[in-house]
């Protein structure tokens, strides 16, 4: 590892020790090595210490960061940010799994084309077990040239999980760092969109674990998962209502910071009024794992990526 290293890698957990071991290998086995990898524990009570501790104690990519209290997943997410020295950032989950090539497609795309502020790969869901689910096709309209037409796609669109892309950390400091209400993921998100467009790597590298334990499934509410995002949320003055009206005005928010002209400026504003005076289609913004998976070659070529991926780590 340089001085430097280019790609920062934020790691936040919370008593992860079911899959994290898994997440490390597919992240550590990356055939792109420019990396640093920064874990933050946030006060896990279950053997993510031990686990964490011992991979920083093979690996010197690795900064293991432990919090003495559990200060909520959102807090723990923008940590891991102000602790980057990259110029590219990517934020990993501890229990998702990474097919070895990820790192070294979006940083390639990136190199490519300058215009582009984050890059991603083609997804895939799979079960507690590794097995893959849903392999999906991605559909929103991120890669427009328009800022009003990126917005809008994030708005209408189901999928996509470009919050785990690789993205220029320059971009990300000139965003407002993450909130925890309701769905505050995708107004991060769209916030970003509005700074420039994203590209999707054509092939399957990323497989996002669905399990029980999974935050959003563990926390069924809208107030649970707020909570579970930041337990301040947990007092009285954080009713579900101010929470669905800090979700609609973080995208106001958003339009309001960033950098654009006055006509896309009004033209987003527009999308947003139209999203939140008719009714979204149906399926729109359902998650990926609900809804029926493609047709059996895509199945094959995403089992194909992540047993690659696995036995590339063992070599």
């Amino acid at each position: 590892m340089t001085d430097r290293p280019r790609l920062s890698i934020g790691l936040p957990v919370h008593n992860g020790e079911e899959y994290l071991a898994e997440s490390l290998d597919a992240l550590l086995g990356q055939t792109y090595e420019d990396f640093e990898l920064i874990v933050s524990d946030n006060a896990s009570t279950d053997g993510t210490q031990d686990i964490c501790r011992k991979y920083a104690a093979q690996d010197s990519r690795i900064r293991y960061l432990r919090l003495p209290r559990n200060i909520g997943a959102t807090p723990n997410h923008n940590r891991v940010f102000a602790e980057s020295r990259g110029e590219l950032f990517k934020w990993a989950s501890h229990d998702d799994l990474y097919a070895r090539d990820l790192l070294r497609a979006c940083v390639e795309a990136l190199d490519e084309r300058p215009d582009v502020i984050l890059a991603h790969s083609g997804q895939a869901v799979i079960d507690a077990d590794g097995r893959v689910k849903v392999p999906y096709e991605y559909g929103l309209a991120t890669d427009s040239p328009r800022p009003p037409e990126r917005f809008r796609s994030l708005l209408f669109e189901p999928g996509g999980d470009d919050f785990y892309g690789v993205m220029r950390a320059d971009v990300l400091r000139r965003v407002k760092p993450m909130d925890s209400y309701h769905h505050a993921d995708r107004t991060f998100v769209a916030e970003i969109t509005l700074h420039g467009p994203f590209h999707q790597v054509p092939e399957l590298l990323y497989f996002r674990r669905d399990h029980p334990t999974r935050a959003e499934r563990a926390n069924p509410s809208k107030r649970a998962r707020c909570v579970n995002l930041d337990p301040r949320r947990a007092g009285p003055l954080h009713p579900t209502p101010r929470l669905l009206a800090e979700y609609v005005w973080g995208f106001a928010s958003a339009i309001r910071r960033a950098p654009l002209s006055a006509a896309d400026r009004r033209a987003c504003y527009g999308h947003l009024a139209a999203w939140m005076t008719s009714r979204v289609r149906p399926g729109a913004g359902e998650r990926v794992e609900d809804r029926a998976p493609v047709d059996p070659d895509r199945l094959a070529v995403a089992v194909d990526a992540l047993v690659a991926g696995r036995e590339g780590r063992r070599a």
